[in-house]
């Protein structure tokens, strides 16, 4: 142990009894960024941003609380002996692969109920959900979570990280491969590839799937490189069955709305 190097405070401030956390902090802070781009882009397609908000309004607290229970299922050995720690989802353990199935859920039900195209919101939606992702890791990176095997301190600063990072991965004694980086990387330049797919000719629907596909391709590769992952078995990783489920399936419904004519309006068209 080096006693010289101390990990950052994942406490941001205390207000009154209640310890605010950054995890939560940064979480939040992706929510609302992907908010705002959200109603944004549906302004600028003449599209109610009510319908935006009013979904955000269910996706939201859904999609945390499906994360949740995705977790805790697969890591029912632990909190069926400490139930009590179940909610205390500050302190870090949510699976956005169950955020994503409980907002797509909710959007679909929603506008089902509201009326409009489900295509049509997933695809306004899907630059905000990937960008918000890639800030969200770095609530990991405060909590010291989803990162990959050891590694040297050389090897770090090979990366060119700054000390500040490098030293925030040194957990216990040991330096460990910065994963939550590389998704988040991965995530930012994402958001920057739908950004320039919603100036192509894409037919509704398209955007979405091309997040799911890229998001799933990454989050597969990068899966592989942790030590902290949701098992289906003890040797298949749950995250990288359900990329590699994505994948196909958003495959298939790409294939399946061209042939059919299900896709045949361009994104943005009314």
């Amino acid at each position: 142990m080096d006693p010289n190097i101390t990990p950052l405070n994942p406490i941001a401030f205390h207000l009154g009894g209640l310890e605010v956390h950054w995890y939560g902090i940064i979480i939040g802070f992706g929510i609302l960024l992907g908010l705002y781009l959200a109603m944004r882009e549906a302004a600028r397609l003449s599209v109610d941003q009510n319908i935006i908000a009013d979904l955000c309004i269910w996706a939201i607290p859904v999609s945390i609380i499906c994360a949740r229970i995705y977790y805790v299922i697969f890591e029912w050995g632990y909190y069926s002996e400490h139930p009590n720690e179940i909610i205390k989802i500050w302190n870090g353990g949510i699976a956005i692969h169950g955020a994503l199935i409980g907002a797509v859920v909710t959007a679909i039900v929603f506008t089902r109920v509201k009326g409009g195209s489900f295509w049509k919101i997933a695809d306004i939606s899907a630059p905000s959900l990937i960008l918000g992702q890639g800030i969200g890791r770095w609530g990991n990176f405060m909590n010291q979570e989803a990162h990959g095997g050891p590694v040297s301190r050389a090897f770090l600063e090979n990366l060119h990280l700054p000390d500040w990072m490098i030293n925030q991965m040194y957990i216990n004694g040991t330096y460990y491969q910065p994963t939550f980086l590389y998704e988040s990387l991965w995530d930012i330049l994402g958001f920057i590839v739908l950004m320039l797919l919603r100036r192509a000719k894409m037919h509704r629907g398209e955007i979405f799937l091309s997040y799911l596909i890229w998001y799933s391709i990454g989050r597969f590769f990068i899966e592989g490189l942790r030590t902290d992952s949701l098992m289906l078995t003890s040797h298949i990783r749950m995250a990288q069955v359900v990329s590699v489920t994505l994948i196909i399936a958003a495959g298939i419904v790409w294939i399946y709305r061209r042939k059919t004519g299900l896709s045949s309006k361009l994104y943005g068209e009314q």
